[in-house]
């Protein structure tokens, strides 16, 4: 097994529909300009609430990704 170094960023995803779904969105949204994404870890849930129900869900997440050796 190679030796690697990650590099970590903090985003925070967003949705109407569920926990998972603000996960997914904020996975393939950083994934479009972002490579070798490896894992995530949630840090925080959270959510918006509009007159008195739940209006969107967030969950911040922490992602690492490889660094490409040069």
């Amino acid at each position: 097994m190679s030796d690697h170094v990650y590099k970590l960023i903090e985003v925070v995803g967003s949705s109407r529909l569920g926990t998972d779904d603000a996960i997914r969105n904020a996975i393939e949204t950083s994934a479009k300009s972002i490579r070798n994404i490896d894992w995530f870890e949630v840090i925080e849930t959270r959510g918006h609430v509009v007159d008195g129900k739940v209006g969107h869900f967030q969950v911040t997440l922490k992602i690492g990704f490889r660094l490409e050796a040069n």
